[in-house]
């Protein structure tokens, strides 16, 4: 007996089964094309984003390849290609930073300062984020802007470039007269050093000469 009520249940069930198939028909059809779709669209977006870095690393290669040949003008060309026609591949984002150091080397401040700013909005990761505001904290320094610059390495991650954030942070407190808090900056920024690292010595002889004497006068 109980198994005849084990098939009749199998029974019941493939019944169950059936009508329900033939209900749902449609639905299950319209579910196995958007799966269909859903996994050719998939491969169609990586084949078309692996087309978009090999084209953005020819024209990386070809920006490189004017910068390094001083034709400026070519290299400044191909940069704007990349950033208009890549603006979301890091090749437009490495291009950006080369340029903003051309562009310091040339003594304009103020172009290589756009240039950082359009690295920091078109980077994609912390490390390169980090990178890119280690350079915008120099930048300010070298403009003569000590708070901004201590606002940029604000944005600086901890576990990325820690000595060179550090020591960074160390000339703008010292710039601002901020004596002790400068000490304490460049101490830190030898904590991170290897004991036999050349820039040792020189973070050294900055905090040695740090004095009341040395800071600058604050503007009234």
């Amino acid at each position: 007996m109980r198994m005849a009520f084990e098939v009749l249940d199998e029974h019941e069930q493939g019944e169950l089964v059936r009508k329900w198939v033939q209900s749902n028909a449609m639905s299950i059809a319209i579910g196995v094309v958007v799966g269909l779709l859903l996994i050719f669209g998939y491969q169609q977006w990586k084949a078309r984003e692996l087309r978009t870095l090999s084209e953005a690393a020819v024209q990386y290669s070809a920006f490189t390849e004017a910068a390094d040949a001083k034709r400026n003008e070519d290299a400044a060309k191909i940069a704007e290609t990349l950033r208009k026609e890549y603006p979301k591949t890091a090749f437009a984002t490495m291009t950006a930073l080369r340029q903003a150091a051309v562009q310091v080397e040339k003594g304009d401040l103020a172009a290589a300062s756009a240039d950082l700013d359009w690295a920091s909005q078109a980077a994609g990761d912390d490390a390169m984020k980090s990178l890119i505001a280690l350079r915008q904290a120099r930048l300010s320094l070298a403009k003569g802007e000590a708070e901004a610059a201590l606002v940029k390495l604000d944005q600086v991650a901890k576990a990325n470039f820690p000595a060179q954030a550090s020591e960074l942070r160390g000339d703008a407190l010292a710039k601002l007269g901020r004596i002790e808090d400068a000490r304490s900056a460049y101490a830190e920024a030898l904590t991170h050093m290897d004991e036999q690292a050349p820039e040792r010595a020189f973070i050294e002889m900055k905090q040695g000469g740090l004095s009341p004497a040395a800071a600058e006068p604050k503007k009234s």
